[in-house]
């Protein structure tokens, strides 16, 4: 089961969209708003903040494999956390817009935005948080992943 607020579409190699009317036509304004240019939903107001079962998160704009379900932890941000990416699945760029500096996570796919990561995740793990927006992702639920987040 996918769970997200488009019909999520494996985009690769010839079909990824190129234009900026391409990718309006396959995502909802709210994605195209934060994928495509760079925003940021409310937070608290994701659809996958509070998501607790095994699966995978994907990238909504292209299908791309980005976070596993047991990387998911609460970090009390208003946004979904996870404290490590699959392995390629998204590149770090710096980000020095509003007088910040920040590291923006991007899709290595499609290059769309994802959200920004931190050093403040949990130490026991990576120390790393990826602070994702819940509209750039699709929820691929997996039953069979032993989860221990799944109570």
């Amino acid at each position: 089961m996918i769970t997200t607020t488009m019909n999520t579409t494996n985009h690769s190699g010839d079909d990824m969209p190129k234009s900026d009317e391409e990718w309006k036509r396959i995502l909802t304004p709210e994605q195209y708003t934060v994928l495509r240019e760079k925003g940021t939903e409310a937070p608290g107001t994701g659809a996958l903040l509070h998501e607790k079962r095994a699966g995978m998160y994907r990238c909504a704009a292209c299908g791309n494999e980005l976070f596993s379900a047991e990387t998911k932890f609460d970090s009390g941000t208003g946004w979904p956390s996870f404290d490590k990416a699959i392995p390629g699945s998204v590149n770090l760029v710096r980000d020095e817009s509003h007088d910040m500096e920040r590291t923006e996570v991007v899709c290595a796919r499609c290059g769309s935005h994802l959200g920004h990561v931190f050093d403040d995740g949990p130490k026991e793990t990576t120390g790393k948080r990826y602070c994702m927006n819940s509209v750039c992702l699709a929820f691929e639920e997996n039953k069979t992943l032993d989860n221990p987040n799944n109570a």
